[in-house]
């Protein structure tokens, strides 16, 4: 078995002394695994990266084999941002998130083109950001969970779109939630084309918010998983922005 594509790496971990275990989310072949050899080596611990693209020629005797992969590196987005902690816990994040809630070996174009955009986008600090939020958006819709963001669960109205159910996924708005906004998720405008491209701090970390609760019930959670660590510190990051510290 023998395939070729192209894949940014999302995972690597060490396998016996000297080599890898890299997980690669490719266009065509999904979250996929394969056995780098001498991946822990100094020549590719600067390569092997979250997010680096790669050229893929994955082999194995079978097709449920874990097979091994031979890469040529693309670009290292990493690099870009190394002096960017931000950008850096966003980078990891992101990949994570494939790792935890993508099935192996199951393509998802979508997700991988949304990836590309993302990561052409990180050497930008204030478009990044939004891009993110609309990627996690989009890995809810791929996953069969698409947030309606298109008028008010209680009236109907397209206008004053202000929250979100946490019950339904559904937008409220602003006069229907009444004394329940309390209870309901912030919705940022820009996720509905309602402030243009003045996105503010906190838009971003109600955005964060807002998919972080929906990927974590809906996703994570019924799977016995959670949402990684570095986006809780992404989180962490984006609120003290917001705060102004």
């Amino acid at each position: 078995m023998e395939w070729h594509d192209e894949g940014f790496v999302v995972a690597v971990r060490r396998h016996g002394e000297s080599s890898a275990i890299v997980d690669l989310l490719t266009r065509d072949q999904g979250r996929h695994a394969g056995l780098v050899r001498g991946g822990m080596s100094k020549k590719w611990r600067g390569v092997l990266q979250p997010g680096s693209r790669m050229q893929a020629q994955w082999r194995a005797r079978l097709a449920e084999h874990l097979g091994s992969y031979t890469l040529e590196p693309v670009h290292t987005y990493f690099t870009d941002v190394l002096d960017d902690a931000l950008a850096l816990d966003a980078l990891n994040a992101i990949c994570a998130l494939v790792v935890v809630s993508l099935p192996e070996r199951e393509p998802h174009p979508s997700i991988f083109d949304a990836m590309d955009v993302f990561l052409e986008s990180l050497s930008d600090s204030h478009l990044w950001p939004s891009v993110m939020v609309r990627w996690e958006l989009g890995l809810l819709q791929e996953l069969g969970f698409r947030l309606d963001l298109s008028a008010c669960a209680a009236t109907g109205t397209t206008e004053n779109l202000a929250y979100v159910s946490p019950r339904t996924g559904r937008a409220v708005s602003r006069e229907a939630a009444g004394p329940y906004k309390e209870r309901l998720l912030p919705l940022p405008g820009f996720l509905i084309g309602a402030n243009g491209e003045d996105v503010l701090p906190l838009d971003i970390f109600n955005g964060m918010r807002l998919t972080g609760y929906f990927l974590d019930r809906w996703v994570l959670q019924p799977h016995g998983q959670k949402l990684p660590e570095s986006r809780g510190r992404l989180m962490d990051r984006l609120g003290r922005a917001e705060a102004g510290e």
